[in-house]
């Protein structure tokens, strides 16, 4: 009796009572900010972070500078598409083409807040936060209007909802208005 006794204290003392424990969501350690200016060749340049991988995007309609800035550590990367201006398009047209992409993200946001801030150059750039489950959560473009157009869009690699990936969200936000506070046009011939 007395070894019946020990396995029942055990495993509660036979009580049926449960108590589900709270739903956890995973702990995010995020790394202090860091930047580096971006080392490859093209008609801008900007700080970004430290903590990020640069690859040429090699999808089927890339063109030259646009790039992947790469989160290998959130499964996150920022989407960036270079256009000279003018080529066979207006510089309306290429903000019209950031606002057709941006209304695709309408059906899932619940909300689009956007802003233009000014950098420390005199530059401005156009921001779009995006609230809900969609795919992008942030876009911006920034633009000279007379040569240069650069379009950007933060995307995950993740089935996580965006509400768990809102500190993630937050710290590379901040690296995007960074990078756009530090943006600077370069001749590249």
């Amino acid at each position: 009796m007395g070894v019946l006794t020990i396995l029942l204290s055990a495993c509660g003392g036979g009580s049926s009572e449960y108590s589900p424990k709270p739903k956890g969501y995973n702990r995010i350690d995020l790394p202090e900010a860091k930047y580096v200016k971006l080392q490859e060749k093209a008609p801008y340049t900007f700080e970004l972070s430290a903590y990020t991988k640069v690859r040429p995007d090699s999808s089927k309609i890339a063109e030259p500078y646009w790039f992947h800035v790469i989160y290998p550590n959130f499964d996150a990367e920022i989407q960036l598409t270079y256009k000279k201006v003018p080529n066979n398009k207006t510089f309306d047209e290429f903000i019209e083409d950031s606002h057709i992409l941006l209304n695709k993200h309408m059906e899932r946001a619940y909300e689009i807040k956007d802003f233009v801030i000014k950098t420390p150059s005199k530059k401005t750039a156009a921001v779009f936060e995006l609230s809900g489950d969609v795919p992008s959560q942030f876009q911006f473009y920034i633009s000279d209007s007379t040569t240069h157009f650069l379009r950007g869009a933060l995307y995950f690699k993740t089935a996580t909802k965006n509400d768990s990936l809102k500190p993630v969200i937050e710290f590379i936000k901040k690296d995007i208005l960074h990078m756009l506070n530090t943006c600077e046009w370069v001749e590249t011939e």
